[in-house]
């Protein structure tokens, strides 16, 4: 596989942790990685969203717990360090849905230094997921 792409949508701690595990495995093998950060997610990109992000829901209470396991499995703790690991292998590309944006308050100005910017999801399709080996949706 040359090119994934991902779409993410759940803003939780614990569900992101996939999508960007999955990225940070395959950019570390040579794959082109492009993720579009869409609905709640989006907020994940920005300064403030991505140091709010929490275990939601069932497993709220384990987070304490969730977060040393993923450091024993050699993983930062914190979603802004592994968004900063999967930057470092130049083969990530964090895009911000422009809608999800407007819809939540996202701005350029508010995005990460590691984010690619804001764009149309038709955009996204048509030169990213159209063109891609294999595309995955969380």
């Amino acid at each position: 596989m040359k090119s994934l792409v991902i779409v993410v949508r759940d803003d939780s701690y614990d569900k992101i942790l996939t999508p960007l595990a999955f990225a940070y495995l395959e950019a570390s093998e040579g794959v082109q990685v492009d993720i579009l950060f869409v609905n709640w997610a989006v907020k994940a990109l920005s300064k403030d969203g991505v140091e709010q992000l929490k275990v939601d829901g069932r497993h709220a209470g384990e987070e304490e717990r969730l977060r040393s396991q993923v450091k024993k499995a050699g993983l930062p703790a914190e979603i802004r360090e592994i968004i900063k690991a999967l930057k470092s292998t130049g083969r990530v590309k964090l895009y911000a849905c422009s809608l999800a944006a407007n819809i939540f308050g996202v701005g350029e100005k508010d995005l990460l230094p590691e984010a690619d910017g804001i764009v149309g999801a038709s955009w996204f399709l048509n030169e990213k997921a159209f063109k891609a080996d294999h595309c995955q949706y969380f």
